[in-house]
């Protein structure tokens, strides 16, 4: 009986522990950023869904009106993968713009440089980013797009934090996800917020569209952004209180 009563007891104290954050596979430029309270989805395929459905949908249209690309526009394409929005934005923004491709992925950045040869898209770069660091020139982009790859980055507060300075003056962060929990690929919008917000973000726009399979988000710099020590991390019972403003529609 008192066996028994002994390992109840362990049971229960594990039970009301919170399992201290393996920092061994972090990479060492991310050790002064917290952790995402949270899970983080594997890293999917590269291919969201085929080109032709998505483009029946008009999901790369949507999503270049709604951020208001144009002809020049500087943009950086996060997760850039096989390259459908790549492609697409290098049309959209003509001779006089620039895309910036970037991925983690080199397999893919190997074959999206093979497929940006093969159409002749001379106003199209592709850089290797990392994990922690997307590695953009700072005050060079005008829009900076990450679709349906958020979730996936494993280290979201030094991420964002390192992006912050590529945005040009009224430079904006276009999100495109689902509404989903993150281990599922997806996030919640007001965790989104939140997470952005803490690393000197200010939410522009939300919207709801059916046809990106998910909903759209515009973010701009904040005038500061915090060191990364004074970073706290979003949880869930602060965000219906003061972690995140959820939902702005424009």
């Amino acid at each position: 009986m008192r066996s028994a009563v002994l390992a109840l007891s362990i049971v229960i104290a594990a039970a009301g522990c919170k399992p201290v954050a393996d920092q061994t596979d972090r990479p060492e430029t991310a050790l002064e950023f917290p952790l995402p309270d949270r899970p983080v989805s594997d890293l999917g395929s590269n291919e969201f869904s085929t080109e032709t459905a998505r483009d029946a949908a008009g999901e790369a249209e949507t999503v270049m009106d709604l951020a208001e690309i144009e002809l020049g526009t500087t943009v950086a394409d996060i997760g850039a993968g096989e390259g459908y929005y790549t492609v697409r934005l290098a049309k959209r923004v003509g001779a006089e713009g620039r895309v910036l491709a970037q991925d983690i992925d080199e397999d893919a950045l190997e074959r999206l440089g093979n497929r940006v040869e093969k159409e002749r898209l001379d106003n199209v770069s592709i850089k290797l980013g990392a994990p922690d660091d997307p590695r953009l020139p700072e005050r060079s982009f005008d829009r900076i797009f990450l679709v349906h790859m958020y979730h996936e980055v494993q280290e979201p507060y030094a991420f964002l934090y390192r992006l912050w300075p590529a945005l040009k003056e009224g430079g904006q962060v276009i999100v495109v996800d689902v509404d989903r929990p993150t281990d599922q690929h997806g996030i919640d919008p007001l965790l989104l917020s939140c997470e952005f917000e803490r690393v000197g973000f200010e939410l522009v726009t939300f919207k709801d569209r059916p046809e990106l399979a998910g909903y759209y988000a515009q973010f701009k710099a904040a005038a500061t952004r915090p060191e990364p020590q004074d970073i706290k991390p979003c949880r869930g019972p602060e965000l219906g209180a003061a972690g995140g403003t959820g939902k702005a529609a424009n």
